[in-house]
């Protein structure tokens, strides 16, 4: 067996760095290296990488040491990484956590996991290909993520006959496209992960050069944020009450220290106390620092819950609605301004739409592009509209209380991060206006139930006609309704929106507003548009009261839309002459669990109608 290393001395410090690149850049054969030469591998594992050497190895006979790392089945068969891979080991002079990222462009949102918690980046370029283009946006997330110190790990550089003229062009390329990023110290080391050279010890293969190995600058060099240092920060994860005699507010500091006595206010209202106790399961403290779990109990009784942020009152963080941020979008559907997301910050997470894309970055020459949606692994500076105020900070200040992800509203995957840059001054500026008549004041008077009575179906499908004598069934009761057409509001409100798919995300969330108000004005109103996503429908939902939404999918196959064809746009769009039409080039999201759900195929329109009434009886909506 490999000798065992020693006990980590105390105070030695801990490194969090990765390795990212372009694909077979040597990133799992580096780490394998350092794995192998720190003398952390057991016999046993050295044994089973052998064996798996010859099954999937691409050393020849040589043991392939990136099967150290790659462990999934499916990386060993494809020689490539995909998962994020973490690493523990020590030297007598420090200890670390290496992160292994995948190289493939697919994967970038795994490179950006790893990314989000590593001091330091090491940047692996063949030293065969050069600087590309995957390698300029591993750069860019890496200064993006607030990572200032970069290992230019110029690799395989037996393959080019240990030249140092090209060495030195690959630095140049580099430090010619770095230039503008803030990187506090880009230290270049010519290497071979294979064969170890200049690995942990210099290699004599390279006379011409003379800087440190990549294990000796790990080692030495200084990294990391004081985060003690930093005004401090507690989002709260949880109101801890074990019993009626205690009540604490829980959570991880995300910067900064504290202190028994020490003054803190609520971040989002400004209430104000001093701490009275720091508590943890082994027992009160003194003072706590960043990175540690803690309940705090107050010397007076505060209004703070889950996704509140305990702040020093000094040096308190921006509480805004709206913000600026960087985005990495991570997700095969596209990013649309106007589309509802959920953000996570901390442990808050509230509703979100990308109000504006700013403009995208051009990874290759970091150059400002028009853009009206972000693409897989695409990067954006974005302006963001929230459903409720957060508190944070710029993500160079505080990673923890800067940082955040988007997610999907209906699958709740992980769509993109984003790291806010600054708030937006014309959220400050902006307050609501007190008025002494409210909705249910209004409603009262007219003696119904406000609701949107929301129509979605095909182009065809008879939402239009339905909605039209639901209007005038209730209108006959004396009911105050309006309807929201689809093609009257493109004549006015809506004009200036074609049918791309960002603009029918923008088309939606205009007529939701607009049906908000009149819900608030006391009306039923009716809505009669294809709103072929579901994230837009439920987006509307969201705007209203519990109960004052009613989706109505007229499910009318399309087969019987196209037979009607009422206005012949099926027709053009079989010829090429109408682009993004819904059925055809574009998709319809059918609902899932709709309220009502009409076929009009075999049944007259006056008869749907009738039975989208008799709901809203059966529901009290109307008497």
């Amino acid at each position: 067996m490999a000798p065992v290393p020693t006990k980590p001395a105390a105070g030695r410090g801990l490194l969090r760095f990765l390795t990212c690149g372009s694909v077979d850049d040597g990133k799992s054969t580096l780490i394998g290296r350092l794995l192998y030469e720190t003398q952390v591998v057991f016999d046993d594992h050295i044994d089973a990488v052998t064996r798996a050497s010859r099954r999937h190895g691409t050393t020849g006979e040589d043991v392939d040491l990136a099967l150290l790392v790659d462990g999934l089945e499916a990386e060993r068969e494809q020689g490539i990484t995909i998962d994020v891979a973490y690493r523990y080991f020590s030297t007598a002079r420090r200890k670390f956590i290496v992160a292994d990222t995948p190289g493939h462009e697919q994967y970038t949102r795994n490179m950006a996991t790893g990314a989000s918690n590593a001091d330091l980046a090491v940047l692996l370029v063949d030293a065969r290909k050069g600087v590309l283009t995957q390698t300029r946006r591993h750069a860019y997330i890496v200064h993006l993520l607030g990572i200032r110190n970069v290992v230019l790990a110029i690799n395989k550089i037996d393959l080019v006959d240990f030249s140092q003229a090209r060495f030195d062009q690959i630095v140049a390329d580099f430090t010619a496209f770095a230039a503008d990023l803030g990187f506090a110290g880009v230290v270049a080391i010519p290497l071979s992960a294979r064969y170890g050279d200049n690995l942990t010890e210099p290699s004599p293969r390279t006379p011409w050069y003379d800087g440190p190995t990549l294990l000796g600058h790990l080692e030495t060099v200084p990294v990391g944020q004081d985060m003690a240092a930093l005004p401090f920060r507690m989002p709260v994860q949880w109101v801890n009450r074990p019993d009626l005699d205690f009540r604490g507010l829980s959570g991880t500091i995300a910067g900064g220290r504290l202190r028994a006595g020490d003054p803190v206010v609520v971040a989002s209202s400004g209430q104000a106390t001093t701490v009275a106790r720091i508590v943890t399961a082994d027992g009160d403290l003194a003072e706590a620092d960043a990175g540690q779990a803690i309940t705090l109990t107050f010397a007076d009784e505060i209004d703070a819950s889950r996704g509140d942020v305990i702040a020093a009152p000094g040096a308190r963080p921006e509480v805004s609605d709206q913000f600026a941020a960087h985005i990495v979008w991570m997700n095969e559907a596209p990013l649309f301004p106007g589309r509802p997301y959920l953000l996570k910050a901390g442990t808050r997470t509230v509703t979100a739409t990308v109000s504006e894309i700013k403009h995208r970055v051009d990874i290759n020459n970091l150059s400002h592009l028009a853009a009206k949606e972000l693409q897989l692994n695409e990067i954006g500076f974005c302006n963001l509209s929230l459903a409720a105020p957060i508190a944070f900070d710029p993500y160079e200040a505080n990673r923890e209380t800067g940082g955040f992800i988007l997610i999907d509203r209906l699958s709740n995957a992980t769509l993109g991060a984003g790291m806010i840059s600054f708030g937006l001054r014309r959220a400050t500026n902006i307050h609501w206006q007190a008025l002494d008549v409210d909705k249910q004041a209004r409603a009262v008077i007219k003696g119904q139930k406000p609701g949107i009575l929301w129509f979605t179906g095909l182009s065809g499908a008879g939402k239009s006609t339905v909605a039209n004598l639901v209007e005038k069934k209730l209108l006959a009761e004396g009911r105050h309704t309006y309807v929201l057409d689809g093609d009257n509001v493109r004549h006015g409100l809506n004009r200036d929106l074609g049918f791309t798919e960002t603009d029918r995300i923008e088309n939606i969330r205009r007529v939701a507003e607009t049906a908000k108000l009149f819900v608030d004005a006391g009306l039923i109103v009716l809505v009669s548009f294809i709103s072929p996503f579901r994230s837009e429908r439920r987006m509307a939902r969201d705007l209203v009261e519990a109960g004052e939404f009613i989706e109505i999918f007229v499910d009318t196959p399309i087969a019987e839309c196209r037979k009607r064809d009422p206005k012949g746009l099926y027709a053009k769009a079989d010829l090429g002459q109408i682009k993004n039409f819904t059925g055809i080039d574009s998709p319809y999201e059918a609902p899932e669990n709709p309220e009502v759900r009409i076929d009009t195929t075999g049944r007259s329109p006056e008869r749907s109608a009738e039975e989208v009434v008799d709901y809203l009886r059966a529901r009290g909506l109307v008497a």
